[in-house]
């Protein structure tokens, strides 16, 4: 579909660099769905395409969307900024989880244990995001060493700042 030239394609471009990385995003969205889908409320569908070069490497990964908004609800470029916000969410949330708590070696695994464990690691995280925190592994050290500062951080009602 998003190879044929259709009128009711429709192609947003986003270009970034950080640093050494140039990176390129290229969404094609379609509305005009009544030809091959058939799903009720499908709104839009697309395929994104991520560019990115480093130190003279290119790589490219392909990925597809499917969403109830319509064209008129989202746009193209509204579409890529909300899909650049669900990885905002893996990046700040998921991936502190991950490697800042090393949650995949946690061995509680029984009854209610494990979803216990993971609203704790979302409170503090979340404590600390309310404070400023950006950095969650050393304030993790910080409130480690200074007991008083994380009891503080729970009883009182701002929190203290890193």
């Amino acid at each position: 579909m998003f190879e044929q030239p259709v009128s009711s394609l429709i192609t947003v471009r986003q270009r970034d660099r950080h640093g050494d990385r140039q990176e390129l995003r290229e969404l094609t969205v379609s509305s005009d769905l009544n030809e091959w889908a058939d799903w009720p409320g499908l709104g839009q569908v697309g395929r994104l395409i991520y560019t990115c070069r480093r130190k003279g490497e290119i790589s490219r990964e392909t990925s597809y969307i499917v969403t109830s908004l319509s064209a008129q609800e989202a746009t193209a470029g509204q579409l890529l900024h909300l899909v650049r916000g669900h990885w905002g969410i893996e990046n700040r949330l998921h991936w502190v989880r991950d490697v800042t708590f090393d949650e995949d070696r946690c061995q509680v695994r029984t009854r209610s244990a494990p979803q216990v464990m993971a609203a704790l690691r979302n409170t503090v995280i979340g404590l600390l995001r309310l404070t400023g925190v950006r950095n969650i592994a050393a304030a993790i050290r910080t409130h480690a060493w200074h007991a008083p500062r994380a009891l503080a951080l729970v009883t009182t009602p701002q929190g203290i700042t890193q």
